[in-house]
């Protein structure tokens, strides 16, 4: 037998292996439905996280990790570059501090109109005071020069003193009735201002100072849209510093220094210290499984117990239904996917397999 008839033999024996194969696969339903549902084993993967900067972009200046390292929670993992956040936060920090110099300016501007009001109002009230006392006072006088002249012209007729004294007295008391009449028309005058135009002005000033406080709150509201204007700065400068999100190794940097950074573009992916695995069931078997429930697994190598927790328990993608036409007698039977993430466990690690026996389900 030539090599061309060997190839010949070999390539036949080889379809009819398939085709063989192919039956029995057909006759025992061992496709990958089946056998996913019969041997109930996952590799235990490690959930992986990309990191990327939230709506932030800028020039990379900072790598804080290589590939490999371990981090914890919080520990800076990345920057991007702050200047011009830098100097638009010290620019609004100078507007803040110049809004408040101008609040306490147009405050104390207020305060002082509010004062001059009650001092104009308190020194006319004095003014009206003063003018009744020298009102009273000329009366007094006034008083006192009548009764000199009585007591005079009553001596100028028993011949007493001569008529010049009486001429004298009557001189004072003519000048005492015109002061008496002038303080009157002073005292007029500063009681028409006062109940007058005075009010008038009086009630401006303190209505002007009054509006001020329209500006001082004008003044307040644009200090307030600063500091919202200054905290949202602040917020994007903290997003400028990346960090580790929890604890995990550093699997790999996708951006290197000196690259400009887009928004929620990943640039490290980190490997979280949460592990899963994933088993198919059988639809008979998740009508008893419900998502939070314990679920103990064993390493096939070793044979160490896991504990975890079914955390997604969803009809499994990718895997054909079983057909009536497989000729098996069996209709829809369903697939479905559980996923367990487990507890942390010393010598556990990503990549094992792990496998579920049928005694789990059983027994629930």
């Amino acid at each position: 037998m030539n090599t061309k008839q060997k190839a010949m033999r070999t390539g036949m024996v080889f379809i009819a292996l398939l085709i063989i194969g192919g039956l029995v696969l057909m006759y025992k339903g061992n496709d990958a439905l089946v056998l996913a549902t019969e041997k109930k084993e996952g590799i235990l993967t490690a959930e992986q996280v990309k990191m990327s900067f939230d709506s932030v972009s800028g020039r990379l200046i900072k790598e804080a990790v290589k590939e490999g390292d371990f981090v914890k929670k919080g520990d800076v993992i990345m920057e991007l570059d702050s200047t011009d956040t830098d100097l638009a936060i010290a620019k609004l920090k100078t507007q803040i501090a110049q809004m408040e110099a101008q609040i306490a300016s147009t405050s104390g501007t207020q305060g002082i109109n509010f004062m001059k009001a009650d001092t104009d109002e308190s020194q006319s009230y004095r003014g009206i005071d003063q003018q009744q006392a020298a009102l009273q006072s000329a009366s007094v006088t006034l008083k006192n020069a009548q009764l000199d002249y009585n007591r005079k012209a009553s001596l100028v007729q028993a011949g007493a003193i001569a008529q010049s004294q009486l001429d004298d007295a009557e001189m004072t008391l003519n000048v005492a009735r015109a002061n008496v009449e002038q303080q009157k028309q002073l005292l007029s005058k500063l009681t028409a201002a006062t109940n007058g135009s005075g009010t008038d002005t009086i009630a401006q000033e303190r209505q002007a100072a009054a509006n001020m406080a329209n500006d001082v709150e004008a003044l307040r509201q644009q200090k307030a849209a600063l500091e919202v204007q200054l905290k949202e700065l602040e917020v994007a400068k903290e997003r400028l510093t990346l960090r580790a999100p929890e604890d995990g190794k550093i699997l790999k940097v996708l951006a290197k220094e000196g690259e400009m950074i887009s928004p929620s573009t990943p640039v490290v992916l980190l490997e979280s210290n949460r592990s899963y695995y994933d088993i198919y069931v059988s639809e008979k078997q998740a009508a008893g499984l419900s998502e939070g429930m314990e679920i103990t697994g064993t390493t096939v190598a070793g044979e160490k117990q896991v504990t975890g927790t079914v955390r997604l328990l969803t009809q499994a993608p990718g895997f054909a239904d079983l057909k009536q036409s497989r000729e098996k007698g069996q209709s829809d039977l369903s697939a479905f996917q559980v996923r367990i993430y487990i507890d942390k466990q010393d010598g556990i690690l990503p990549g094992m397999t792990i496998g579920v026996k049928d005694s789990e389900f059983t027994k629930r």
